[in-house]
């Protein structure tokens, strides 16, 4: 896992060599997790943080620089600074510091994993860092300390892109869930949560109903088009047996309606939040659904429901065996058949 973030300050804080720009480099693992620095472009890192980085001891990481200056390999006046850092105890100490030129160098002489996961990073960081003027999300931050102002900006902004993209309505919230939630893991509890239960949150606010119950209790082969109002090749086209496991094809044009409305207006309530500089983590997001449907007087959905897609799958896929046999399907070749039967007859 790769996290990274920005720490604003104020240009009457800044020094012209005051480190003031933070990245925190962690393995997936977690048991390589260093601080690095952004200064001029570029990562910078202390012998210390190194040795941390590459899993040796400093002396190591000291005698490889010594070769690679002695080789000539690199300059050390143009890979080294002495960069002014704000120390724990609040007070500014110079500290030599080391460029990505160095660090990889004494990354290829370490020849671990280790430094090949860190290259990979430190290129893919760096890029957006130079593109973007700063980069998304980090570990430190979600703790409590300061967002800047162009965090915002950019995060109201690929919102707004999501939402004017043609993705499904629930692909746009399940991306504004990764994009806004700081300490954002696809693979957490709250994460697989928020995936299996928001689609279901809004069909129950909106019919009462779960998509497994709107399915179960709505496909019916003796219904016209077994209940479906639409489906991928309506209006003429063949309805398939995938057409009836989509709980939205069962839904009315009002309901349609009703239902982007109410999701519209809950990326409104989002972007409001962001508006407001408030930093959301998984778990503000997650409950933020249920906030925003309580508040406009909705049914919030407060379990599973009592119908499970399994059910609901089993019955579709009977009724539609059932509707198959006697589904009626005019093509292209029928329309032009008749067309030329009525032809015939007014001839």
């Amino acid at each position: 896992m790769l996290l990274w973030g920005r720490l604003k300050v104020t240009k009457e804080l800044m020094h012209k060599d005051e480190v003031t720009d933070f990245l925190i480099y962690t393995t997936s693992e977690g048991n390589v997790k260093v601080e690095a620095f952004l200064h001029k472009e570029t990562v910078w890192l202390t012998q210390d943080k190194m040795a941390d980085l590459f899993g040796v001891q400093r002396p190591a990481i000291t005698k490889h620089l010594i070769n690679i200056f002695e080789s000539g390999e690199l300059e050390e006046n143009s890979v080294s600074s002495l960069l002014e850092h704000t120390a724990s105890d609040g007070k500014k100490y110079k500290t030599k510091y080391y460029n990505l030129d160095a660090i990889i160098s004494v990354g290829y002489r370490v020849n671990s994993k280790q430094a090949t996961l860190f290259r990979i990073w430190a290129t893919k960081i760096l890029k957006e860092y130079v593109l973007k003027g700063f980069a998304m999300d980090d570990n430190r931050l979600k703790n409590g300390q300061h967002f800047g102002k162009d965090y915002f900006d950019e995060l109201l902004e690929r919102v707004r892109s999501i939402r004017a993209s043609e993705r499904r309505i629930y692909q746009k919230i399940t991306d504004i869930f990764a994009e806004c939630s700081i300490d954002y893991n696809p693979q957490s509890e709250i994460t697989q949560d928020f995936y299996a239960t928001i689609q279901n949150k809004f069909h129950y606010a909106i019919t009462g109903q779960t998509a497994a119950e709107i399915i179960y209790l709505k496909a019916d082969a003796a219904k016209k088009n077994m209940g479906l109002y639409t489906w991928k090749n309506a209006p003429k086209g063949r309805i398939l047996k995938s057409d009836s496991v989509i709980a939205k094809n069962y839904l009315g044009i009002n309901e349609i309606k009703k239902l982007e409305r109410t999701v519209s207006s809950f990326f409104d309530y989002i972007e409001r939040i962001i508006e407001n500089r408030t930093v959301m983590k998984m778990k503000n997001l997650a409950e933020s659904v249920n906030k925003f449907l309580a508040f406009n007087e909705f049914k919030v959905l407060e379990d599973k429901g009592k119908i499970s897609f399994k059910q609901a799958e089993l019955k579709a896929f009977k009724e539609y065996e059932l509707f198959n046999k006697t589904q009626k399907i005019d093509s292209d070749f029928d329309e032009f058949s008749k067309k030329l039967l009525e032809k015939k007859k007014n001839a």
